[in-house]
């Protein structure tokens, strides 16, 4: 008969959107549907949640409708109840720093969120803390479990790029401004003292997309920008935008490689899919998105030939070959998710601790100032 352990888990902020479908629904309850995670030496550990936030009546209803137990709107009670040795933080950025440095000072693991911080300050503060007090950490780096990265991260352990030059990639789509067309992202996104912006929220992400995959930034090149100025609340109330809706950046890599990223919510779709990457190298390029990927190699690139004065019959894209669908992917959450709590099981292998995080935060707070001041920043190695 297997052995199965029982893993006590802290869910902080799990009524938030993020928080209740990819973590609490995707992750932890799929994976108590499959009987727990599986460890090395055939035994198994059960996650068992106790939901935490602010409104009770919320939590109730999410407790029943999962047949779960557990809930509370008393955090430090909970954090001082040595059943749920890990916290798990799912809160809007500007109430994270306080919740974490409470659950370490509690001497609980952490896996958050992220970004981990507003200020890079804090999130280095974070990663010294949970060394210091010996706790393990992890922070969600959810995009490279994607299907398409995952692909991407498989051409280039291949070998098929030869030497990465360069990486261009667009993530982004129309928000609505919320007065003819209710918006499809919660106004806080666009009110920089709430916490709000587009580079805030999308550098933490390209930080651990780039060095992950093609190496670490070296500097940054940003212009932010705010292209809506004025929106409309969930209640009608028309409010000003005071964070960036738009930002545009260069970043240099150690090895010579350059990625440009744009990121705007002020930006109408035409791609196949939300987000999109071209790979380009010596020896062929990759175009991947959330879940596809095509490609073409050196020995099948066209040669084109530039001539204004008349039309181009060559059709560019039918170039391209579509990789197969060799393997099946899960839901990345949930993945990192199992990852993670080997991790605290066993001490298997985990490198996205709070430290990355710190990155990832001091890459969004260089950009923000890359285009305050107009220039490119260089970055040093982060260490603490």
């Amino acid at each position: 008969m297997t052995r199965t352990t029982r893993l006590g888990v802290i869910m902080n902020g799990v009524s938030g959107r993020m928080g209740y479908r990819q973590h609490l629904v995707r992750s932890i309850l799929a994976i108590r549907e499959e009987g727990g995670v599986l460890l090395s030496d055939g035994s198994r550990v059960m996650p068992d949640p106790v939901l935490v936030g602010r409104d009770e009546d919320k939590l109730r209803v999410l407790a029943e409708r999962h047949g779960l137990e557990h809930w509370t709107t008393d955090l430090d009670a909970v954090l001082a109840d040595p059943e749920y040795p890990l916290y798990a933080d799912f809160l809007v950025t500007t109430k994270r720093v306080d919740a974490i440095r409470r659950a370490i000072a509690a001497g609980k693991d952490i896996y958050t969120e992220k970004p981990t911080a507003e200020s890079f300050a804090d999130a280095l503060d974070l990663a010294r803390r949970a060394r210091e007090a010996g706790v393990k950490s992890g922070v969600v780096h959810d995009k490279l479990y994607l299907p398409g990265l995952q692909k991407l991260r498989r051409l280039i352990d291949s070998g098929f790029f030869g030497r990465i030059l360069s990486v261009r990639g667009e993530f982004g789509y129309w928000v609505f401004e919320g007065d003819w067309q209710t918006a499809q992202r919660p106004s806080w996104n666009y009110r920089a003292e709430d916490g709000g912006g587009i580079t805030s929220d999308m550098f933490a992400h390209w930080n651990y997309v780039i060095e992950n995959l093609f190496g670490s930034i070296s500097s940054v090149y940003a212009r932010a920008v705010t292209h809506i100025p004025q929106r409309v609340d969930e209640h009608g109330v028309t409010y000003p935008a005071t964070a960036d809706d738009a930002a545009y950046a260069i970043f240099e890599l150690a090895n010579g490689a350059v990625v440009q990223l744009n990121s705007s919510w002020a930006v109408r779709v035409h791609r196949k899919e939300l987000v999109e990457f071209q790979v380009d190298g010596t020896l062929g390029s990759a175009v991947v998105g959330l879940f596809g990927a095509e490609i073409q190699p050196r020995n099948a690139t066209p040669k084109p030939v530039w001539n204004p004065d008349v039309p181009d019959p060559r059709d560019y894209l039918g170039d391209w070959h579509e990789l197969p669908e060799n393997d099946v992917f899960e839901n990345g959450f949930k993945t990192q998710w199992e990852q993670f709590i080997r991790h605290v099981a066993e001490d298997a292998p985990y490198t996205f601790d709070l430290l990355a995080g710190a990155r990832g935060v001091r890459l969004s707070e260089e950009g923000l100032r890359s285009s305050a001041e107009g220039r490119r920043v260089d970055l040093a190695p982060v260490t603490l």
